[in-house]
């Protein structure tokens, strides 16, 4: 099937900058928004929407597939809601940083229905800062779009995609098209991982950030000092918590598993600063960096 029109509900950052990237890459059909009036209205301005539509059941009539690209807690009451009123050739999908509780949610509102009706997505794209206003149609571009549903064992693609030409097929289609490249993961592995390679660097620079907040000593003759990597450092901490709230809550455990362990670290290095364990720790720290994924690997210069 082609996709005729698709409704993004939420359409800040992350729903904004997929309408504006499905454009630019020559997706036909109709792109509805679905959020408060004054952001649909900038989300027109900008051309990542045809038409914006308050209230979500109505914005999604008539759409092949539904986005919910808003905070974790605001998907689960989504697929509540709109999943009875759905049509069945309708797909549900979503961007929500964690899984476990969202999937939780659609099998049971779709039952034995789940696999082909609901999709559980994750762009691993963003900004330390949310709204429409910093949407762009690049955001995706490079970026992994995690996919977490039942894999076929010979293939590797999802159940639905495999041998199946359908609106999730076509709506995967639509990813790759936009530069993002899909990864297939199992829902408490996604859970686990972005724990420690999402959660946990956001929960570091807000700890960080408080911390220089509440000293004393850094005042701004203070701040005028640091340098690129105070603030490379920091930078997660203009993150909102409107959007890490749900997160923390819908993964609590893996991230006191994470946060724990990097405890544990920190007083290592704490106890450990006039002896040979502090340059090991950095010749492991220098390691990871030269020898880690390439993403860390590509500005091993930093300072």
């Amino acid at each position: 099937m082609e996709l005729k029109q698709i409704t993004v509900i939420g359409t800040g950052l992350i729903g904004g900058s997929f309408g504006l990237a499905i454009k630019r890459h020559g997706f036909r059909g109709r792109v509805i928004g679905c959020d408060r009036e004054a952001v649909l209205d900038l989300a027109r301005k900008m051309g990542a929407i045809d038409r914006g539509i308050p209230d979500p059941q109505a914005a999604s009539a008539g759409s092949d597939v539904v986005l919910l690209a808003t905070p974790v807690g605001t998907i689960i009451d989504l697929i509540e809601r709109l999943g009875p009123v759905l049509p069945p050739g309708t797909l549900l999908t979503d961007t929500g940083s964690t899984k476990r509780e969202i999937t939780a949610r659609a099998r049971a509102v779709f039952g034995q229905d789940t696999e082909r009706r609901f999709l559980a997505g994750h762009p691993m794209a963003g900004k330390e800062y949310s709204g429409i206003e910093h949407a762009s149609a690049d955001l995706f571009s490079g970026a992994t779009w995690i996919v977490t549903r039942s894999l076929n064992a010979k293939s590797g693609e999802t159940a639905t995609s495999a041998g199946e030409h359908s609106a999730a097929s076509d709506f995967l289609a639509l990813i790759s098209g936009i530069g993002a490249h899909l990864v297939y993961m199992d829902v408490e592995h996604h859970d686990r991982v972005c724990a420690w390679v999402s959660h946990l660097p956001q929960m570091l620079s807000t700890a960080l950030a408080a911390t220089l907040a509440d000293e004393p000593l850094v005042d701004c003759e203070a701040l005028e000092l640091a340098g690129r990597a105070l603030r490379d450092v920091t930078r997660l901490a203009s993150s909102p918590y409107s959007m890490w709230r749900d997160i923390a809550l819908t993964n609590s455990a893996n991230i006191q598993e994470a946060l724990l362990r990097l405890e544990q670290r920190l007083a290592h290095l704490r106890e450990n600063l006039r002896s040979a364990e502090l340059r090991e720790e950095f010749e492991r720290a220098n390691n990871f960096r030269v020898n880690g994924p390439g993403g860390l690997r590509a500005n091993t210069s930093e300072k």
